[in-house]
């Protein structure tokens, strides 16, 4: 029976991507080795690598504009600590609309005065705020571009005085936005680009050097640029996989074709929450996140009925996290609007039962 992949990460991937991946395990480009057992400092794998560097600035629109492209272990949680390690010198700010940006604070007080310049966390995180301004005495701004967990995302991004750095961990090439308006960008892979093991790291790489502390190897974002990520030996298979992701979207059209469809699946699936009386949406209609769309039940006593008609749908992953519960529907660039539309089939078809 066909699933429908909703999960929130692991992420869906392009059943193209799976197959050229599967095949690489057991043949890498006809080498009659396997992507995993060659080395990576052969030119097979650094063929690889620069491809994935490249691929990921031309997505962005960002070639030739002074930015250099990381491939890094550790995943995002690793960058709340790494970016601060690198660009915190006195002061940074930051806007708390998560869990995770709620992690980024408590990391970067290890370096400096952090400034939480707004939380919405009163309010179990279910907007953004927007009534901040950040200040121009500031080593940086941060900032979280979508918020797995609750189902908001930030729809624009203030003119910023400062460098501007952003989690973008869970909607990461999946809309159109200016992105030369921010000086480094981090995600882990496993929520929109590829399997979980790499993190790409997105630097403008005029803002480093600039704090006097001496930084670990492991940490300088420096010298991963100057060793081309392979400092020490990178998560080959998840890079691969991530390069294949990022062609798969190139060849779709790039990032403006999946933002139309991202949008149309968003449509379709929040016009369903809003009508169906059974349901009830968390996030703040203005700041609903496209990638992840989270909502609940008005009478629970419907519980069992809708997610045995969920299971019996071939829908998986939809439980929403702990910190909100219900339900979580998360449309990456991957899934399929045909999958949108069978989970919205079955909601309409519990109000027929109700």
């Amino acid at each position: 029976m066909k699933k429908y992949n909703f999960s929130a990460g692991p992420c869906i991937l392009p059943q193209e991507v799976l197959l050229k991946a599967s095949e690489s395990v057991m043949d890498f480009n006809e080498s009659g080795l396997s992507l995993i057992e060659i080395s990576h400092r052969s030119k097979a794998f650094v063929d690889v690598m620069d491809e994935a560097r490249d691929t990921a600035l031309d997505l962005l629109k960002l070639k030739g504009k002074g930015y250099k492209v990381l491939f890094l272990q550790g995943g995002a949680s690793t960058q709340f600590l790494m970016s601060a390690y690198n660009l915190l010198e006195t002061k940074a700010s930051y806007l708390n609309t998560g869990s995770w940006s709620d992690k980024a604070i408590k990391e970067a007080k290890l370096f400096g005065s952090v400034n939480e310049l707004a939380s919405s966390k009163s309010s179990n995180f279910n907007y953004i705020p927007k009534d901040y301004v950040i200040p121009t005495d500031s080593d940086y701004f941060h900032c979280t571009s979508n918020n797995t967990i609750y189902g908001t995302q930030m729809k624009e991004f203030k003119s910023c005085p400062v460098p501007l750095i952003c989690d973008m961990s869970s909607d990461i090439f999946s809309r159109v936005l200016d992105f030369s308006k921010f000086d480094l960008i981090y995600a882990g892979a496993q929520k929109n680009m590829g399997p979980a093991g790499t993190t790409i790291v997105i630097v403008k790489e005029d803002v480093l050097g600039k704090v006097t502390r001496q930084i670990p190897s492991m940490m300088n974002y420096q010298l991963m640029i100057d060793k081309d990520s392979m400092f020490n030996t990178p998560p080959v298979f998840s890079i691969y996989v991530s390069l294949l992701t990022m062609k798969w979207l190139k060849n779709l059209g790039g990032v403006e074709t999946i933002d139309e469809i991202n949008k149309t699946k968003a449509i379709v699936m929040y016009s369903e929450i809003d009508l169906n009386p059974l349901f009830k949406g968390f996030a703040a209609v203005e700041d609903r996140s496209t990638m992840n769309a989270t909502f609940s039940l008005v009478n629970d006593g419907l519980k069992d009925t809708f997610e045995s008609m969920v299971k019996e749908a071939g829908i998986e992953g939809i439980n929403g996290h702990r910190s909100v519960g219900g339900y979580r529907a998360s449309m990456y660039n991957a899934l399929s609007l045909d999958s949108v539309k069978v989970l919205v089939e079955v909601m309409s078809e519990l109000e027929t039962k109700a």
